[in-house]
């Protein structure tokens, strides 16, 4: 774990590397002290030397200044080598998370991924400035406080070789039981992210059906189960600082009594005991730092444990980086296809598909829902892989095309139409960044989003975020112009249609059918007027294609076709 997160660390090694040095400096400095401050009793001051005493005052004084000086140093590398640590992370997670497929992603689910990239990154973050400043700190102090205490006290180290194993065992019960309850409080902020995320995007239907009193039960319900384990774990937080300033006066109370039987033997000087004083705060100081550490660490590695878990993920699709570079044409050609969400071992959504479609065909595709349509298009642009079989698009199995590739050919236009907020102009170029405003006229008026012209900014009419100053026609209409953009060989529309009224649609067609014609255009639709003018309609039911003809041909045989010309045209054949 510790050697996967490192490579994060990367351009902030030096950095990363100089703070433990100057930690120890600063130690080094603070140890010091308290001797000098034993030499100026026992020797300046038991024997009137004024010079001893000032030059030794001096000495302080500049130990002081070098122990600021590197405390400062190590905090601000500490700092700078922590947040860049966190930016590589957060870099790391997101750019490994745009190569996971959809299985990917639907194995995680967004809040969860979202809790890692946000949460989990800063409570590591933390344990790793902790780490490089604290946790060197802390020791270094201890060890080196102890060996002054040897070296000033003789048998007074003798305290702590009762105190230390008490806390020890204490600290270790005490991990035992909080890291649990961290573990519960990352679950407990993904199921907090779900909700609010589900929230923010159905807010419209929340409020159409009145049900923000059942929200806001949900968001209590989530955040009050943060709120228990969290005073849960401060509870037993609480016992820290009393268990060790209980150790604490205990060493202090042992060392008065054993360091005034050693000054009235002769055998420790006053300013020895002092000194001695000094050193025990030291060190139990550095035992609660380190106790502190333990409990930063036992929350961050719960933390840790979630981020490596997506960064060992391995995408479920082969992005093929050295596939073939480009799509010939916009033939596709389904093989014996099988597929599955969830592998072999589940029940199959689409069964043994057989079909052949030609480059430049316009191919409509009806079933009910539930029959497999989205999951039958959405092998062409491999978003995601077949379970058994293979899919052939321009003579070749998707498999073997670079992903960009592929999908570059390959453009679909899904159910649910995504805007990203900026402008038309910017949304439209993610189909070709480098495509002219006459492209991208070009594409409105094919896809009858004419309407962008109307306003008075053209192509640089603002897009709030999701779209939301747009109607759900409108959006698909700009998203259909999106993908004609791209000037893809083959054309997939998913229900892309069914916000627009049916004259529209056919508007939409006969652009399709004039303005792009050496293209494969893939439809797939509930209204039988969206596709009975293609040049072949498959009819999907259970998984399994039923039929595959022209509107005549099928409304001739086929009983599914029937029955949705009587419901949706009355009977009547309105080609």
């Amino acid at each position: 774990m510790i050697k996967k997160l490192s490579k994060s660390i990367r351009e902030y090694k030096t950095t990363a590397l100089l703070t433990p040095l100057y930690m120890i400096g600063e130690v080094a400095m603070e140890v010091l002290i308290p001797t000098l401050m034993a030499l100026i009793i026992d020797n300046g001051v038991y024997n009137s030397d004024i010079s001893y005493i000032v030059k030794l005052s001096i000495l302080i004084v500049v130990a002081a200044i070098l122990s600021m000086a590197f405390g400062i140093m190590g905090a601000k590398s500490g700092s700078k080598a922590s947040c860049g640590f966190a930016k590589n992370l957060r870099h790391d997670l997101f750019h490994h998370i745009q190569d996971f497929s959809f299985k990917n992603i639907d194995s995680f689910s967004t809040s969860s991924l979202i809790t890692r990239l946000t949460t989990d990154v800063q409570n590591v973050q933390q344990a790793f400035q902790m780490i490089i400043r604290i946790c060197f700190r802390a020791p270094i102090m201890f060890i080196f406080a102890i060996i002054m205490v040897v070296h000033n006290g003789g048998t007074l180290v003798a305290v702590f070789a009762v105190a230390i194993p008490v806390l020890i065992i204490f600290c270790a019960l005490f991990i035992k039981k909080v890291f649990p309850i961290f573990n519960r409080i990352f679950k407990h902020y993904d199921k907090l992210n779900r909700v609010v995320e589900e929230n923010l995007t159905g807010i419209r239907t929340v409020k159409a059906y009145v049900r923000e009193e059942l929200e806001k039960e949900k968001f209590d319900s989530s955040s009050s189960a943060i709120h228990d384990d969290f005073v849960k774990a401060q509870k037993m937080l609480v016992l820290i600082n009393p268990v060790v300033q209980s150790v604490s006066y205990a060493c202090i109370l042992a060392i008065c009594y054993l360091g005034a039987r050693l000054i009235s033997v002769g055998d420790m000087g006053t300013g020895e005991l002092m000194s001695v004083f000094t050193y025990t705060m030291q060190i139990l100081s550095s035992l609660i730092m380190i106790a502190m550490i333990l409990v930063q660490l036992s929350m961050s590695k719960a933390s840790a444990e979630r981020i490596i878990e997506v960064l060992e993920a391995k995408p479920e699709m082969d992005l093929n980086e050295n596939g073939l570079k480009s799509v010939e044409d916009g033939s596709v050609v389904f093989e014996h296809t099988n597929f599955s969400y969830s592998g072999k071992d589940t029940p199959l959504v689409l069964h043994d598909i057989n079909l052949e479609i030609k480059s430049g065909e316009m191919v409509g595709i009806l079933g009910p829902t539930g029959s497999g349509k989205s999951s039958l298009i959405s092998l062409i642009a491999r978003l995601y892989d077949v379970t058994s079989g293979c899919v052939k698009v321009g003579g070749h199995d998707v498999r073997d095309y670079d992903i960009k590739a592929l999908r570059d050919g390959v453009s679909v236009v899904l159910q649910k139409n995504t805007l990203f907020s900026g402008t038309v102009r910017s949304n439209l170029l993610w189909g070709n960044e480098s495509a002219s405003d006459e492209e991208l006229t070009w594409a409105l008026n094919s896809a009858n989003a004419d309407f962008v012209f109307t306003s008075k900014d053209g192509l640089d009419t603002v897009v709030e975020q999701g779209g939301n100053n747009f109607s759900g026609g409108q959006k698909q209409r700009l998203c259909i112009a999106r993908a004609l953009v791209k000037k893809p060989k083959v054309l997939i529309f998913d229900d892309s249609t069914s916000a627009v009224d049916t004259a529209t649609d056919f508007a939409i067609r006969s652009a399709l059918r004039r303005d792009v014609k050496n293209c494969t255009k893939i439809i797939i639709a509930q209204r039988v007027n969206s596709v009975m003018d293609a040049d072949k309609i498959v009819i999907l039911e259970n998984g399994y294609i039923d039929d595959v003809g022209t509107h005549d041909e099928l409304l001739s045989r086929n009983k599914t076709y029937q029955d949705l010309v009587k419901v949706q045209l009355g009977g009547k054949d309105n080609g």
